[in-house]
């Protein structure tokens, strides 16, 4: 389908984000759906919004003139669009509408291989539906007849409608709340072994998913496109001289992530809030970076608090490769001062050993030796041991063992907590 894009450029908002960024990011967004044909993206300034049709006469006249002439059949407006707004413009342009919120739900129903995934998708989807119904379409404000407890008297078709959804969105939200209940059981059986667990969070195309795969071997889907990755993968990795970790590849974030997907994902970002330690992956060589690591710290904020008692952190600065040759020193220059930041390229491998010496620090901090005893019955402790690799010697005395271990503090705090 032949679409045209329009940023709306909104005069009291227009000091909150560049305008041809936002257009930029907006035409990523549209490159990520399959089956839309981009024929042209403008920015659109909108100095004071139209309650009914956002636009202006004369720039609503303009426009149309543009999508007959283009042959466009989709409308894709980077903002919110209430539904009235909605059904003046399609009645107006004679296209169909699609704002923001409504194309990355499209994005997200293409690109969900798992049922959470699908049900996370579904459960956003319908919430968005029922928000569309509220003034949007006068065909529904009919009357019907009610046939027992089904439809009272006089029960209007959007009410029906209205309350259909509510019984699906029920539904679903009572299958999300299993699946909560499964990975908070997934989470507490990864406690027993214990693994620490590393959450690769960040923007949208940030490169975590190529890091995730540079990291631990694997095959995850990592393109140059927005949301390459929505369904979480784990993966356990053993780094170089440090402990055995589950790394953890998360859905990109991005500005202006609409709520209903919040809500809906939160069970996908719980891995988060459990995470020993988080990874946020930022794109270095972006124009925006500044912006776009502000607005993964929002949403983080409320997710897993940093600061003392909180998850730490370490700030990855991915695709240093695309830097000029000074703004690379300076970002290496940087991260050897501060433990709390990497300069990589997930792309090349450029410092990724020593990212994987700071997550092993990060963990456990320095490693020491220790001689420990166990019952020759305690099997299951011992395998912990040996699982882990921090055993250097093992000699018995009786009905005791005596192993010599190398590890550091977390590892020792986790095995003695079996």
């Amino acid at each position: 389908m032949r679409a045209w894009l329009v940023h709306p450029d909104i005069a009291d908002r227009s000091a909150a984000r560049d305008p041809a960024a936002a257009l930029e990011e907006a035409r990523a967004l549209a490159a990520a759906l399959p089956g839309i044909a981009l024929a042209g993206a403008e920015v659109q300034p909108v100095a004071r919004p139209r309650p009914g049709t956002l636009f202006g006469p004369g720039q609503l006249a303009r426009l149309g003139e543009t999508f007959q002439a283009q042959d466009i059949g989709l409308v894709l407006i980077d903002g919110p669009v209430t539904p009235v707004q909605q059904r003046n413009l399609e009645r107006e342009w004679g296209v169909k509408i699609l704002d923001r919120t409504g194309l990355i739900l499209e994005i997200f129903a293409d690109r969900a291989a798992t049922r959470e995934g699908a049900l996370q998708v579904e459960l956003a989807a319908l919430s968005y539906q029922k928000t569309r119904l509220v003034r949007s379409w006068t065909h529904l404000e009919r009357q019907r007849g009610g046939l027992g407890f089904v439809g009272g008297p006089g029960e209007t078709q959007i009410e029906a409608d209205r309350r259909a959804l509510d019984t699906a969105i029920t539904r679903l939200r009572r299958r999300l709340d299993k699946v909560v209940r499964t990975r908070g059981l997934h989470r507490a059986a990864r406690a027993k072994v214990p693994f620490p667990v590393v959450a690769l969070v960040g923007y949208t195309n940030a490169g975590k998913s190529t890091l995730f795969n540079r990291l631990t071997g694997a095959t995850v889907r990592a393109e140059d496109m927005l949301f390459a990755t929505l369904d979480p993968t784990m993966r356990g990795v053993a780094l170089p001289g440090g402990p055995k970790v589950i790394l953890s590849d998360t859905v990109g974030f991005i500005s202006d992530l609409p709520t209903l997907l919040v809500a809906a994902f939160r069970a996908t970002l719980e891995e988060v809030r459990a995470a020993d330690l988080i990874l946020h992956v930022r794109d270095i060589a972006h124009p925006e970076t500044a912006r776009q690591a502000a607005d993964v710290e929002a949403i983080l904020a409320d997710l897993a608090p940093a600061g003392p008692g909180g998850i730490p952190r370490i700030e990855v600065w991915n695709k240093i490769d695309l830097l000029a040759h000074e703004d690379r020193q300076a970002a290496e220059t940087r991260a050897a001062r501060d433990a709390g930041v990497a300069a990589i390229s997930a792309e090349t491998g450029a410092g990724v050993a020593a990212l994987t010496r700071q997550i092993a620090d990060a963990l456990g901090g320095a490693r020491r030796r220790e001689v420990l005893q166990l019952d020759v019955a305690d099997g299951r402790r011992r395998a912990w041991l040996y699982d882990h690799g921090v055993v250097e010697a093992e000699a018995r005395a009786g009905e005791m063992l005596e192993l010599a271990v190398h590890w550091d503090a977390t590892q020792a705090a986790r095995w003695r907590a079996l």
